[in-house]
């Protein structure tokens, strides 16, 4: 029996009991230092990598998929159920001990070099988990998320994607414009300075744009960006204050860490697919084949379902329980966390996606979104071998 041919009063949401794991996953830095003092050895510092590379890929791929969607009867209340949104909460107040408990570890321990990095990079793992768990909150419509999804930004220095996420990406995703989608042929290392640059400078445009709306300068204290990166400054301010300019490196580190976690999967999210130009020069409205998909359970759980990505852009304020799976969507091969580990080696990540753009767009990749300066050669290549 399918889930759609179930009523709401028998529907079950079978991974209810996993969400908290979301905030539970924040943890592990604080494991790799409760193992380190334990048994010695700075490698233990290194645990969460490990964990985020191999095991959580390895656990998709033995887990496997949940196709499963809600009943549509069941939508409504299964969004108004609030064990799932303290279940997203949970994961502010251990973040924020995680992140900070790492800063006063990395300061106040003498470490080798790489126990140093291991520590920084596992707290810069979860600043970019954070980032996801902004991400959730920044799309709901009450103040009150809307400012937790600002005040877990800040730690990790990443205030810019409240604004540009959803008042920039969500407008102009797969398109050319779109600093934050990936295009054909494009490696993650010239995509990541490209988004980021780019993503800051459009969110700082749309806030002058909102405010000179309402006769505002762009410097007022109204301006999300600057409520952000005043978030940010106040607490790396105390941070200093308590530990020492010892603990700056630490955070600037695990904030472009966190942030290039962020950036690699948008960089996955949305690769070659582009939509297309109407006559009257604007894009069609944005489909669930604009988007690369993945049902991998266990990345689902732990990113709060990110992965049912078509669902999102075509519904960005439905809660993260609520998002479905479509059939016939762009498909990645494996998870997110596997997929960022292939996106870091270009010629595989290339030799594995390229061919599904390709066949994505049925060889016409004038449909696609492509590098510019390879854009023409792509199109010529491919017109000749469909002809």
């Amino acid at each position: 029996m399918s889930s759609n041919s179930l009523s709401a009063a028998e529907w079950r949401d079978q991974k209810r009991a996993l969400w908290p794991l979301g905030a539970v996953i924040v943890l592990l830095p604080l494991l790799g230092v409760a193992l380190w003092s334990t048994f010695g050895g700075a490698a233990w510092l290194w645990l969460p990598m490990v964990i985020l590379y191999g095991l959580i890929p390895l656990m998709d791929r033995l887990v496997g998929e949940d196709t499963a969607n809600p009943p549509e009867s069941a939508i409504t209340q299964l969004a108004q159920d609030g064990y799932y949104r303290w279940a997203l909460f949970a994961a502010i107040p251990t973040y924020l001990f995680t992140w900070v408990t790492m800063g006063w570890f990395v300061a106040s321990t003498e470490l080798p070099w790489y126990g140093w990095l291991g520590a920084t990079l596992s707290a810069g793992l979860v600043c970019g988990l954070a980032i996801n768990i902004g991400h959730e909150l920044g799309h709901q419509p009450s103040k009150l998320e809307q400012t937790l999804a600002k005040f877990v930004l800040a730690p990790g220095a990443y205030g810019h994607f409240f604004v540009e996420h959803n008042r920039g990406h969500h407008v102009r995703v797969a398109t050319p414009e779109d600093p934050a989608s990936s295009r054909f042929g494009e490696s993650f290392y010239a995509f990541f300075p490209r988004c980021v640059a780019g993503s800051i400078q459009s969110g700082w445009v749309l806030e002058k744009q909102r405010l000179a709306r309402q006769g505002k300068s762009v410097w007022h204290w109204q301006n999300h960006n600057l409520q952000t990166w005043a978030m940010t400054a106040v607490i790396w301010g105390v941070m200093v204050a308590w530990l020492g300019w010892v603990v700056l490196p630490f955070m600037l580190v695990a904030a472009v860490f966190g942030g290039s976690l962020l950036e690699v999967v948008n960089y996955l999210e949305h690769y070659g697919l582009k939509r297309e130009r109407k006559d009257d020069g604007s894009y069609e409205r944005c489909q669930p084949h604009h988007s690369w998909n993945s049902n991998h359970t266990v990345t689902n759980v732990l990113l709060y379902h990110l992965q049912r990505h078509s669902d999102h852009h075509a519904n960005p304020t439905r809660s993260y329980q609520t998002l479905r799976n479509f059939d016939g969507v762009p498909s990645l091969p494996s998870g997110y966390a596997a997929m960022i580990v292939v996106a870091y080696i270009p010629p595989l990540w290339f030799r594995l996606m390229n061919p599904r753009v390709i066949a994505q767009h049925g060889g016409d990749m004038r449909k696609a979104n492509i590098k510019p300066s390879i854009k023409e050669q792509v199109i010529a290549k491919y017109s000749a071998q469909t002809a």
